[in-house]
């Protein structure tokens, strides 16, 4: 059985980030990445082949509450789920980190400030190639250290938006976007500033993703290992249950088995709480890290809608995701309980429409559709979904995962959309149409929907209520680590993934501290 010192079990923002960060420690590190490499290849760049054929979506089948089958929006690549995300990342605002009353009930606080991960946040900024400027969105929390880059700069139609915006009284502010842009240096910048960011892979590898800012960096140390087409099974511990001594792995069908002196999960938050639910075993009889009966529980996803809002004159946009505000993120006068954020999304494509909607699209020819692309401005409202205990992962007798949610906070999600609509006359669009999309779910089932799962394995001081203690270490083990948004005990109203990378580099200096 082949040893190392540390098993890092997913290669996304969490895994990826910690195996970059301490591959230069000399420790002997194996990445083990249930999907292969993304292909590059024309198809990353086209519409139908990512929106309407599923191409890069993972063949996974799960279950709902009531037995029903669906395909999660999963993506099995190195890079994790970062290789399709729209690259905005988002610092989470102070008051997250704290509890919060909320229309629906309490977001709850963390067991660690957002003073403490403050640092972790600027150096995963740099990391990831992170432009914004600081001091313009109201909701802001304090910072250390400047955006590393400069904002990405608005195009025609968008600065006319944030124009208005700001003429109306609202803060609009540039968004942070992990791209490797120079605006300044045009024939030395990677991004090509194109349309295909949110929702595709890269095919010229400007995105700042898992895979080319965390892993590909890491094995290109001797001491660092990847292996991909290697899905994790089971993890077993010695006979105190104390211990997890060997990590069994499924490749090209056949079973191996692999020793770490450290293992940390990084699966995505249903996947890893799957696996610690299928590690069960005499000394944990009801899955790995729970006794505390919290694995799996508290799921989250955020209630996102994504809206297309038709523009008077056409938006000829292609990277539109420079946008964000945050003016109603703790609420607005008349409604005192948080709504949270307004982002850009990537800009529709025509096909897009027929992967989304297609029934509605069937008979319509594709140049209608591509007018409609010309006219619209995609908006990507967040609103915070509350952790509760029944909205959870479970595992069927055959393995399968099976998701029972049911939604909560929906009041704040009408409100932000009503408020978003009711601005739209006074940013040069019909004030009439504000049309949902079904941008990453493309499906009747919402919960298929998983780009920020959140909360399976959440951290905390008590044992009782947490699978993890503050270092994301689990409570009853003593080298089992989980590094993925499984940590989050709330959700915040947006993108999860900074907050994943700043934490997995601050656990990185928690393992690095224990080597010594």
């Amino acid at each position: 059985m082949d040893a190392y010192d540390v098993i890092i079990i997913g290669s996304g923002a969490g895994g990826g980030t910690l195996a970059c960060h301490l591959a230069q420690s000399g420790k002997r590190i194996l990445i083990l990445e249930r999907g292969d490499w993304l292909k590059r290849e024309i198809e990353n760049w086209q519409a139908e082949d990512v929106f309407v054929k599923n191409r890069y979506v993972s063949p996974d089948t799960w279950h709902d509450d009531q037995g029903k089958t669906f395909q999660p929006q999963v993506h099995y690549f190195v890079g994790g789920a970062t290789k399709m995300y729209g690259a905005a990342l988002y610092r989470l605002r102070k008051e997250d980190f704290g509890e919060l009353q909320h229309y629906d009930g309490i977001s709850p606080a963390w067991p660690i400030s957002y003073e403490e991960l403050e640092p972790y946040y600027g150096k995963a900024e740099k990391m990831y190639y992170v432009h914004g400027e600081r001091g313009i969105d109201p909701t802001e929390p304090p910072a250390s250290t400047p955006f590393p880059y400069s904002p990405v700069s608005h195009e025609p139609r968008i600065q006319q938006l944030y124009d208005n915006l700001k003429n109306a009284g609202y803060h609009p502010f540039p968004a942070p976007c992990a791209i490797m842009l120079d605006e300044k240096n045009p024939p030395y910048s990677r991004c090509i500033r194109c349309q295909t960011c949110d929702g595709f892979p890269c095919l010229v590898q400007a995105k700042a993703d898992a895979e080319m800012v965390g892993v590909r960096p890491a094995i290109a140390y001797p001491n660092v290992t990847l292996l991909t087409n290697a899905k994790v099974i089971k993890l077993n511990t010695d006979a105190s249950g104390k211990t997890v001594n060997e990590v069994v792995v499924e490749i090209n069908g056949l079973k191996e088995s692999f020793k770490g002196n450290l293992i940390v999960v990084s699966c995505g938050a249903a996947n890893s709480a799957k696996l610690l639910l299928s590690s069960a075993n005499d000394k944990h009889p009801n899955g790995l890290a729970n006794g505390s009966d919290q694995v799996g529980r508290n799921y989250m996803f955020h209630n996102s809608q994504a809206v297309l809002a038709i523009s008077r004159e056409p938006n000829l946009t292609y990277f539109q995701k420079t946008l964000a505000l945050n003016d109603f993120y703790f609420g607005m006068e008349g409604f005192n309980f948080p709504m949270g954020s307004i982002q850009m999304v990537g800009k529709s494509q025509g096909p897009m429409y027929r992967g989304e909607k297609p029934i509605e699209t069937a008979i319509l020819p594709l140049i209608l559709l591509n007018d409609l692309a010309r006219h619209a401005v995609d908006f990507w409202l967040t609103t915070e979904d509350l952790p509760t205990p029944n909205n959870r992962i479970t595992i069927d007798k055959q393995g399968h995962v099976r998701l029972s949610y049911t939604p909560n906070n929906q009041i704040p999600k009408l409100k932000l959309y009503e408020k978003l609509k009711s601005m739209l006359n006074h940013l040069g669009m019909h004030p009439d149409y504000l049309v949902p999309r079904n941008l990453y779910l493309k499906t009747d089932i919402p919960i298929a929907g998983v780009a920020h799962q959140a909360g399976t394995c959440r951290f905390g001081k008590d044992p009782k209520n947490s699978v993890l203690d503050v270092n994301c270490k689990a409570h009853e083990l003593d080298n089992l680590y989980v590094v993925d948004t499984s940590f989050f005990p709330s959700i915040g109203a947006v993108n999860p993934s900074l907050t994943t990378i700043a934490n997995a580099l601050r656990v990185g200096d928690h393992l690095l501290e224990r080597w010594k």
